[in-house]
């Protein structure tokens, strides 16, 4: 898939993750939702950099030398002396449901908008195209971080750029339901691009419904939504009024959800990017978040993402 040239960044925190194998073993990696986000646009030919930040430990180098080596660019990951970054454990059910157990309070991710690096670090995102960011994201920054976000995406907007948001709401990241709604509904209106899911909103807000949901983000003024909906599938409405379900194929060995969402939102932005109307690019979404939950981990192996691309070609 060959996708414009033009300059992407996920905004977030990625993590050492931490897997339990069927034999109760347990094998490392890294993961976090916008850091998936940002390989599976790489795998898919979109030219894109992680903005992050990590500590000077082994781990953090590990992380930075295998984000490279998928082609996401690292330019912008900043480095914290004497600090590590966070970790996670997932475990899953016989249906392949995850379960996740967190250890990153002190991450120096939550800090980005607020080093000595990051002055310089948010003059050049608002040249970016498009930036991609996250519920998670949005919570980890806090108060003083989100007060640093808000006005960085409405200068980019100014000038042009674009952003794309994934709701990806955790409760248990926010102090409260007040001062979450408060940053989404802050979010939504800066949002070109909008990717909620409908149990996303009912947790976040209580919208009964998919029509509850999607008529939240249309009156906060998002131009393009694509609202992933409980059964599989997702709605694809734009501002002019067009709005259609778009069903996803039907998988018979769910292994891990792990990266499923996070996988979609890749999908979906790189066929975006590519000039793809939206419900062609819910249907390329679909596919690379199927072959993605029929894996373990958040990041599969290059090879099983090899088909979708060579369907996607073809």
């Amino acid at each position: 898939m060959s996708v414009s040239a033009k300059r992407v960044a996920s905004l977030g925190e990625c993590m050492l993750e931490m897997v339990r194998r069927p034999d109760g073993a347990f094998t490392m990696g890294f993961g976090g939702d916008t850091l998936n986000t940002a390989v599976y646009l790489a795998r898919l030919g979109a030219p894109v950099d992680y903005v992050t930040a990590l500590g000077d430990d082994p781990n953090s180098d590990a992380m930075v030398a295998a984000w490279s080596a998928e082609g996401v660019g690292t330019g912008h990951v900043l480095r914290v002396p004497g600090r590590v970054p966070g970790l996670y454990m997932i475990e899953t059910d016989d249906k392949g449901e995850r379960r996740f157990l967190y250890w990153r309070d002190a991450a120096p991710a939550r800090e980005l908008f607020v080093l000595p690096q990051s002055p310089a670090l948010i003059a050049d995102l608002e040249t970016y195209d498009l930036l991609y960011l996250s519920g998670i994201s949005l919570a980890i920054w806090g108060e003083r971080g989100r007060e640093v976000l808000f006005p960085l995406l409405d200068r980019l907007r100014e000038r042009g750029g674009r952003v794309a948001f994934d709701t990806n709401w955790r409760p248990r990241l926010w102090p409260d339901k007040e001062t979450a709604q408060r940053a989404y509904d802050a979010m939504f209106r800066r949002a070109d691009i909008a990717l909620p899911g409908v149990e996303d909103l009912r947790g976040l807000y209580g919208d009964t419904d998919a029509a509850a949901a999607l008529a939240r983000v249309r009156a906060a003024g998002v131009p393009e939504i694509v609202l992933k909906l409980e059964q599989p599938g997702c709605i694809v409405a734009t501002a002019d009024g067009f709005q259609e379900e778009v069903p996803c194929q039907k998988v018979a060995n769910v292994v891990d959800t792990t990266a499923a969402g996070d996988s979609f939102s890749a999908g979906y932005l790189a066929a975006r990017l590519q000039g793809r109307g939206p419900v062609e690019a819910a249907r390329a979404a679909h596919r690379i978040a199927a072959v993605v939950i029929q894996h373990r981990g958040a990041i599969i192996p290059r090879e099983a993402t090899d088909a979708v691309l060579a369907q996607d070609v073809g």
